[in-house]
C-alpha cells in the first residue's frame, strides 16, 4: 500500500528553542523517502520520529545556511554506518559544492553506500522516475537557494460503470490498461484522466517568481513563514516570508494543504501564524507545523 506523508523533524529558523529543533523534513512518497534540509540535530530527531536511515533515498538541500544543512554530516555518516542497501542521491546548490564536500567528509568514517552528488545549477528537472519528477526553482535569499517540487505523472481512473457496460472484467481490465484497447474498446472509453499529485518545498526566500512556480496547483506546499506580518520589513531585509505572504502565495496558486514552518525564536504563539494565514485569504487545509508532527498527504480529488 502506498504511503504519502510529511514527517516534520524540526521547525526552527536560525536559532533552535526548547521546543523547536533546527529544520528537517522527510517526505514519504510511496516506497521512497526524500529528506529536505537536514539541520543540526536531524539524526536524533529521526530517531524520535521513527525515521530510519534506510528510509532515505534522496536528500534535497535548499541552501547552505547552517540551520538547513549542518545535519548533513551526521545523516550521511549514519546512512553509511547502517549500510543502507540502495544508492542515495543528494541535490544542493552547485555554488555550495565546497560546503557539501566539507560536510560529507567532516570526520573519518567508512563509506559503504553510493552517495550520488547531483548539484543544482539552474531551474529545471533534476530526476524522473515512474513515481515522480523532481524539479528545482531559484529563490530569493542572500545566498543561492532553490526550492523543490515533485510532480506525479498523470494517470487514468477506471470507471466501473463504463467497464460493466462494455462487459470488461477480471484480467481484461489489466490488459486494457497495459495495451490501451480490448475487443475494440479503447481505454479512454472506460476511464478518465487522473491528475498526478504535486508537492513543493519552499524555504528561505522573499516573494519571487520561483515561489509562485513551485506552489502552482500543489496538493501540499511546505513553506517558510519566519516572521509575522508586523515584521515584514525584517522578512524583506533577511530574505524571508511572513505568514500572510506565504498564505497569499498559496491562495493564489490553488494549494490544497498549506504547511507553515521555519519560525523565528521571537514568536511563542503558533496560533497567530494560523490567524494571519486565514486573514490573508487562504481557505484550504492549513497546518502550523511543530516538531515530530506527521502530516498525511491530501487524498486525491474525487
Amino acid at each position: 500500500m502506498s504511503v504519502r506523508e510529511l514527517v516534520v523533524l524540526g521547525t526552527a529558523s536560525q536559532v533552535p528553542t526548547r521546543h523547536r529543533n533546527h529544520n528537517g523534513y522527510l517526505l514519504r512518497w510511496d516506497g521512497e523517502g526524500i529528506l529536505f534540509d537536514p539541520g543540526e540535530g536531524t539524526q536524533r530527531q529521526m530517531l524520535r520520529a521513527g525515521v530510519a536511515a534506510h528510509d532515505i533515498n534522496r536528500i534535497c538541500v535548499t541552501h547552505f545556511h547552517g540551520d538547513h544543512s549542518l545535519g548533513l554530516a551526521g545523516v550521511i555518516q549514519r546512512i553509511n554506518l547502517d549500510r543502507v542497501p540502495h544508492e542515495v542521491s543528494a541535490h544542493y546548490p552547485a555554488s555550495g559544492q565546497r560546503f557539501f564536500d566539507r560536510l560529507r567528509y567532516a570526520t573519518a568514517y567508512r563509506e559503504t553506500v553510493e552517495l550520488i552528488a547531483s548539484p543544482v545549477a539552474a531551474d529545471g528537472v533534476l530526476a524522473e522516475s515512474a513515481s515522480y519528477t523532481i524539479e528545482a526553482r531559484r529563490l530569493s535569499h542572500p545566498v543561492e537557494s532553490y526550492g523543490y517540487r515533485l510532480v506525479e505523472p498523470d494517470g487514468r481512473r477506471m470507471l466501473p460503470e463504463k467497464l460493466a457496460a462494455y462487459g470488461i472484467k477480471g484480467p481484461d481490465v489489466g490488459r486494457l490498461q497495459r495495451e490501451g484497447e480490448v475487443g475494440g474498446v479503447p481505454l479512454n472509453a472506460v476511464s478518465e484522466l487522473r491528475r498526478g499529485q504535486r508537492f513543493a518545498f519552499v524555504m528561505d526566500t522573499r516573494l519571487c517568481d520561483g515561489v509562485h512556480a513551485l506552489a502552482d496547483g500543489c496538493d501540499m506546499l511546505v513553506i517558510e513563514s519566519t516572521f509575522l506580518d508586523g515584521d515584514e520589513h525584517l522578512a524583506e531585509d533577511h530574505g524571508h516570508l511572513t505568514a500572510g505572504q506565504a498564505a497569499r502565495a498559496a491562495r493564489d496558486a490553488g494549494v490544497r494543504h498549506l504547511v507553515l514552518t521555519h519560525f523565528s525564536q521571537r514568536y511563542n504563539e503558533p496560533g497567530e501564524f494560523e490567524r494571519q494565514a486565514r486573514a490573508a485569504g487562504f481557505e484550504g487545509e492549513l497546518t502550523v507545523a511543530h516538531d515530530l508532527l506527521r502530516v498525511p498527504f491530501p487524498k486525491r480529488h474525487p
